[in-house]
């Protein structure tokens, strides 16, 4: 009977020990809101995904990679203008996303870049991403792919000066560095 109790007790422990880890570091809930990407033409070697990145915890968390099977090698890229000049550099730390707060990913700004595609990203197609934060682990989203010339998740033109006759610089944004990616602070 002793035996038996200890079996029964052990295997209590086993089936509540997923809900116990679950409570842990279930509390870290990123959201990810309007993924999306631009076509590219035939024979582009590279893309991009944009989207917004809101943590809705009191903890900060980071943006630290991500895969797909669309492209060889995904990373999280970063542009910006440095005395006039756009750059665009690798984060290779992540992405902070702050407690609370939200981190738009779009054109000429920061973003997914997609290396080594394995075909054009097509108008109207959709393709997986998985994004990997540090704390809330992974998540998987569809990312519907627009125009070309898009400039925003919706398919449109922002106006803030998209490069779109100029194959593979789609989005840069010149002179004022206004599309940066902005980290708020949501009440």
């Amino acid at each position: 009977m002793r035996t038996l109790s200890k079996f029964v007790f052990m295997a209590a422990l086993i089936a509540a020990a997923p809900a116990a880890f679950a409570q842990a570091g279930g509390n870290a809930k990123i959201t990810v809101e309007q993924p999306w990407a631009r076509a590219t033409p035939g024979g582009a070697k590279t893309g991009a995904a944009y989207m917004t990145l809101a943590n809705k915890t009191n903890t900060a968390d980071r943006l630290t990679g991500a895969s797909s099977d669309i492209a060889a090698k995904v990373q999280i890229h970063e542009m910006k203008v440095v005395n006039g000049v756009m750059q665009m550099r690798q984060l290779t730390d992540g992405l902070a996303i702050p407690a609370g707060g939200s981190v738009a990913l779009k054109p000429g700004a920061y973003h997914v870049m997609l290396i080594g595609l394995k075909k054009p990203l097509v108008a109207g197609q959709s393709f997986p991403l998985t994004l990997t934060f540090a704390k809330a682990g992974t998540i998987s989203v569809t990312v519907p792919v627009k125009a070309m010339g898009a400039a925003n998740g919706n398919g449109g033109m922002s106006g803030n000066g998209g490069m779109s006759g100029m194959s593979g610089m789609g989005g840069m944004q010149h002179g004022n560095g206004g599309g940066m990616g902005t980290m708020e602070k949501q009440q």
